[in-house]
């Protein structure tokens, strides 16, 4: 049996076809405009999320995925008023999202087994002090500093991110900065902003 031929209408057909590189070239230039800021913005993301995670494999792969997520979506982030807030904060979300399947994992598996510590291979000197020390840090603590003091983000946009009010970024703010400062040398205390280096 032969091919079967169907007529298509003239004006519907070179319709579809002017629509079709339309089409293809906003996606390009959606992908160039991605490309544009993940060149940009990716190692102050990825900096910006390892003081958040601690861990430096997680960092890449959250900020990774923030930029996978981007690309998958029609526009890209042609329609995104500031794209590295919204990467930053689909990274975040993403490490949030982790941390809790984590701890549900742990409690169902440490209901049967005895905790065993892992020692983890130390940093190298130059990273070693402020990562250990927001590493004490509690979650909620070293997140409030994290946003504020290496993504330069407002308390109040630091709240909306986390869903909590503004006075309890405060007094985590004002929490952290007392805890840093007994740990590292120079850190300023209550009253002042730590000098921290910006990515």
């Amino acid at each position: 049996m032969g091919p079967r031929l169907v007529r298509v209408d003239g004006e519907r057909a070179g319709g579809r076809l002017a629509q079709e590189p339309t089409a293809a070239a906003g996606r390009a230039a959606a992908e160039q405009a991605l490309a544009e800021v993940y060149h940009a913005s990716f190692r102050r993301l990825v900096t910006q999320l390892y003081a958040f995670t601690t861990d430096l494999t997680e960092a890449q792969d959250v900020v990774q995925e923030a930029f996978a997520r981007a690309l998958a979506r029609p526009a890209g982030l042609a329609d995104i008023e500031t794209p590295e807030a919204w990467l930053r904060t689909v990274a975040i979300n993403v490490v949030r999202r982790r941390w809790r399947r984590r701890q549900l994992l742990d409690t169902i598996l440490l209901r049967d087994r005895p905790v065993q510590r892992l020692v983890a291979e130390a940093p190298t000197p130059e990273r070693a002090d402020l990562r250990d020390a927001l590493a004490t840090l509690s979650r909620p603590y070293r997140e409030v500093v994290v946003l504020h003091y290496l993504a330069d983000l407002p308390v109040e946009e630091v709240a909306g991110l986390l869903g909590v009010p503004v006075g309890t970024v405060k007094s985590r703010l004002s929490r952290a900065r007392a805890a840093l400062a007994t740990k590292l040398d120079g850190y300023p205390s209550e009253g002042s902003a730590p000098e921290v280096a910006h990515a």
